[in-house]
């Protein structure tokens, strides 16, 4: 998906508005993909692009996180860790189907079908630049943290 421009797309986020990419178009872009709210590697996720955020913005760069949970589900969420920045809700998946997250995965010893944790940076045009699936959510901000800062 590497060189791909991404179509824009409009969602529910949180504090009452909705995301539209086309505007955003003017800065870097981190959209993380991540299966569920509340659940310890998601949490340790958004933990941690929450404590580098300060440092995206530095370089330009402005994050977003988005998952099949509701508006209010986000909301809860996103106040309980004080994140900064904006949680999307994609019930329907049109976005999670435009970017491929979708996966058949094992889930407690059951096949379950849900969001394949993935991020993918999109440069000041919409095209995405860098692109990571099936990551480990520890560590991960900060890898992708030093790849923007390469830009």
């Amino acid at each position: 998906m590497s060189n791909k421009a991404v179509a824009d797309f409009t969602l529910p986020a949180t504090g009452g508005v909705d995301f539209t990419l086309h505007p955003i178009r003017n800065k870097a872009l981190v959209i993380f993909f991540y299966p569920k709210d509340n659940t310890p590697g998601c949490t340790t996720e958004v933990q941690q692009f929450r404590d580098l955020y300060p440092e995206f913005q530095k370089v330009g760069c402005e994050v977003v996180g988005l998952s099949r949970d509701s508006i209010k589900s986000h909301e809860g969420f996103k106040s309980k860790f004080t994140l900064p920045f904006a949680l999307l809700s994609d019930a329907d998946e049109t976005v999670c189907n435009l970017f491929g997250v979708m996966k058949q995965k094992m889930m407690y010893g059951k096949q379950v079908r849900g969001i394949e944790r993935s991020t993918f940076v999109l440069d000041k045009k919409g095209v995405i630049s860098k692109e990571w699936r099936g990551l480990k959510a520890d560590g991960h901000a900060q890898e992708v943290l030093a790849f923007v800062q390469t830009f």
